[in-house]
């Protein structure tokens, strides 16, 4: 077993005491070392004044692989009578196996390229089964990195027959999370409703602020002073996924569409690239609309 490996244990659960000395006394208990941990308990929403709720506990915890006297498998086995007890939603990761990330991209380059460096240098930590286009402009650039190109047109006409092709490659290249470097097409409902949480898009704009088609330009006419990018997950509901990460940069009058524009693409990139190696590391964790993101 390699030194390095960790598993990742992530879960939520309803707020309770004796969350953590549980998890923490299991791992104890079979000599594992724990590396890395995170908490948050999350208030509870009181629809009723005069009926408390209970809140929602969240939790990351890396463990040293080799400390435990077991693999994987027998890992989960043993920590399922655990995640009964507290009702958790929850999974175990392990850094050995990679992420099978599946690029969707357009006619903008700027995401893609930066993915691709980043994954090339082992920022990354992924495998990449192949690119998805409904344009053949980056085949070259693409295959160049010895990673398969698939051309997909989408038109009027062939969108349902279009996406089910998507969602096939998808599936046939085993993928676990599908990323949107700038691929200018709404996904159809059934696409995003087949993998919840495992769809991932950048946004040109700071979400709420500014949605749909040329963001810029409507921020440009309002005179705001800060632009931005949201990393969300992709939901039926167009641009209102759970949020992953956001970030800003700050301007002035005598910046034109042009210059935002610039800017823009600096941001995005780097909001995009934060939020899928979060998710990669598995540090973000959902519930409802909403997410934890253990940084």
């Amino acid at each position: 077993m390699h030194p390095d490996r960790r598993y990742t244990l992530t879960a939520s659960c309803p707020d309770r005491v004796g969350i953590v000395a549980r998890v923490s006394g299991f791992i104890a208990e079979h000599k594992g070392w724990i590396l890395e941990t995170a908490f948050h308990a999350e208030p509870p929403e009181q629809d009723d004044a005069n009926s408390p709720a209970l809140g929602r506990y969240f939790m990351r915890v890396e463990i040293k692989a080799d400390s435990l006297p077991f693999g994987l498998d027998r890992l989960c086995e043993a920590f399922s009578v655990i995640a009964r007890e507290f009702e958790m939603d929850w999974t175990i990761a392990d850094s050995a196996v990679k992420k099978r990330m599946v690029v969707l991209v357009s006619k903008q380059e700027h995401c893609l390229y930066d993915l691709l460096a980043r994954w090339k240098c082992g920022e990354l930590q992924v495998d990449i089964p192949c690119v998805i286009s409904n344009h053949e402009d980056f085949r070259g650039f693409v295959e160049w990195h010895g990673i398969p190109f698939h051309h997909v047109p989408v038109t009027p006409d062939n969108k349902v027959a279009a996406f089910a092709h998507m969602k096939s490659l998808f599936e046939s290249a085993r993928g676990d999370l599908m990323v949107l470097a700038r691929y200018m097409q709404i996904l159809s409902p059934d696409l995003c409703a087949s993998f919840p949480g495992r769809i991932i898009n950048i946004h040109h704009s700071f979400l709420p602020s500014f949605v749909g088609a040329r963001p810029y330009h409507q921020a440009w006419l309002r005179g705001v002073k800060l632009i931005g990018a949201t990393c969300h997950y992709v939901t039926e509901a167009l641009d209102e996924g759970p949020i992953i990460e956001q970030d800003v940069i700050r301007i002035d009058h005598s910046d034109s569409v042009d210059d935002m524009v610039r800017y823009g693409k600096d941001i995005e990139k780097a909001v995009l690239a934060r939020g899928v190696r979060y998710h990669i590391e598995d540090r973000v964790l959902r519930h409802g609309n909403k997410t934890v993101v253990f940084r």
